[in-house]
């Protein structure tokens, strides 16, 4: 089997390890023409195990800069994703209009949102108020 790219292959080593030794099963070799590797060797398979190791390694540094670049975002008060449409005052407005028996469609309605952040809003509140 020939790919392009080791990490066309699998995600992970353990991934990519177990494709290759699926591939050996079935009496075929690997080849990946960027890395120049071919499994039918001693050689390529030592390189095969370095370039994988190195490529999960990657994945886990940028895994580990998102997490930090998220936490320090957090950290002064900033959060990803889209802004929320149910502002303090339209939840306060959203549960006194449930608590007088209006649907959800009417609140989303007269809030101008739509009914599943009005939902979300009224769960987050209740839940929020059983603690």
């Amino acid at each position: 089997m020939t790919v392009w790219r080791l990490d066309r292959l699998g995600r992970s080593l353990r991934d990519l390890i177990d494709q290759v030794r699926a591939i050996e099963a079935l009496g075929a070799g690997f080849r990946s023409l960027t890395e120049a590797i071919d499994t039918t060797t001693p050689g390529g398979r030592v390189m095969f195990h370095i370039f994988g190791a190195l490529a999960e390694f990657e994945r886990d540094l940028i895994r580990e800069r998102t997490k930090a670049g998220l936490a320090a975002a957090a950290a002064v008060g900033r959060h990803p994703g889209r802004p929320t449409v149910m502002t303090p005052e339209r939840v306060q407005a959203a549960t006194q209009l449930r608590a007088q028996g209006r649907s959800l469609d009417f609140i989303a309605r007269a809030l101008g949102v739509g009914r599943g952040a009005v939902t979300r809003a009224l769960e987050v509140r209740s839940s929020g108020e059983a603690s």
